[in-house]
């Protein structure tokens, strides 16, 4: 793996989403009996942008914020943290985003987004080009900014500044079902942008869905889709995403690590696993987020398509014990301790 561009100011920018996350203190309780919550930051490209900056790397964020206490809020936090915001426009009119987390371990983490006249979706081209694409060396965004314009739109134009300066493009597919007027439009956006795309990261659903046509190949209805899980044949899937322009694509295995799929010049596909570290689960919600965060740190430091996959998976599974994300993602010395004491990498 190479990695060489021209001196940049920024490391990674991350667009897409932000919110003040509500994650439920009574863990285990059903979601009717819960009784306080914490408040923390989320929203995927946050939680990214916050996990990269505190492994070491120069992160900048490009979001909206409504005028609000809860803008005020988020602001606060990523300014405290060293993420670059003066690219973060307030959108008068429109909210800041909030999330309501229940924690039922092992396996049900119910969350209901407040996303209605939300502030970030509402980026434009005009905040993409105030914002420093060219001077960065990796664009990160998610596949929910392209639910609905002007976010849409931005995303897309972002991705193709990015394309064209040499900064590399970087898709967390994000298949959050319930953003979609009709969810069965998500395939069909996502893979509209992914010439401009360098590295696609996704769960076995994330990357089905994003093969699913409209009409035709999988003739699921609107509820199928909705209920995320799917189906089809994965490596299908990941044969077709990489022939519409990726070079590489993580494919997430939960406690079993990641399969990374690097497209050869040749046109063959080589296939690295990277195991990953087991630990107990406390709450999976910001797991990906840590995951994305030390893939791109070690993908920005040149190291290696299975180092960097072996700390993604190791931020992950830190991230899995705790109790919230943006607000718990480790810094690199915890990491390395983490990594060291469980055999290294």
């Amino acid at each position: 793996m190479t990695n060489n561009p021209p001196s940049r100011t920024y490391d990674t920018l991350h667009m897409g989403r932000s919110s003040i996350d509500l994650y439920a203190n009574d863990v285990g309780a059903p979601f009717v009996d819960i009784k306080n919550f914490a408040a923390y930051i989320g929203g995927s490209p946050t939680n990214i942008s916050v996990g990269g900056r505190r492994l070491g790397l120069k992160t900048a964020l490009l979001t909206g914020l409504g005028v609000d206490p809860v803008g005020d809020f988020i602001l606060n936090f990523l300014n405290n943290e060293g993420v670059e915001t003066k690219f973060i426009p307030r959108k008068p009119g429109y909210r800041s985003s909030a999330v309501v987390l229940g924690i039922e371990p092992p396996d049900t983490f119910p969350l209901v987004f407040y996303r209605d006249n939300c502030a970030d979706i509402e980026l434009t081209i005009d905040d993409v080009l105030a914002a420093p694409v060219r001077d960065s060396r990796i664009f990160q965004f998610a596949g929910t900014n392209l639910s609905k314009d002007p976010s849409r739109s931005a995303t897309m134009f972002g991705a193709e500044l990015a394309k064209q300066a040499g900064t590399e493009v970087v898709l967390d597919i994000d298949f959050r079902p319930d953003q979609w007027r009709d969810p069965r439009a998500f395939g069909v956006a996502v893979r509209s942008i992914l010439p401009t795309v360098d590295i696609v990261i996704g769960t076995e659903d994330e990357l089905n869905a994003a093969l699913l046509w409209d009409v035709g190949q999988m003739q699921l209805t609107r509820s199928q889709v909705s209920d995320t899980r799917v189906g089809g044949d994965v490596n299908e899937a990941i044969r077709t995403l990489l022939s519409l322009g990726p070079k590489v694509l993580l494919q997430k295995l939960g406690a079993d690590g990641v399969r990374v799929h690097v497209k050869q010049a040749d046109g063959r596909v080589e296939q690295i696993d990277a195991a990953g570290f087991p630990v107990d689960v406390y709450n999976i919600l910001g797991a990906g987020d840590a995951f994305a965060a030390g893939f791109l740190y070690g993908y920005v430091r040149g190291w290696g398509w299975y180092k960097s996959a072996r700390l993604a998976n190791a931020c992950g599974a830190i991230v899995v014990t705790k109790h919230g994300c943006a607000n718990f993602m480790p810094a690199y010395d915890e990491v390395m301790a983490f990594v060291e004491a469980r055999g290294g990498f």
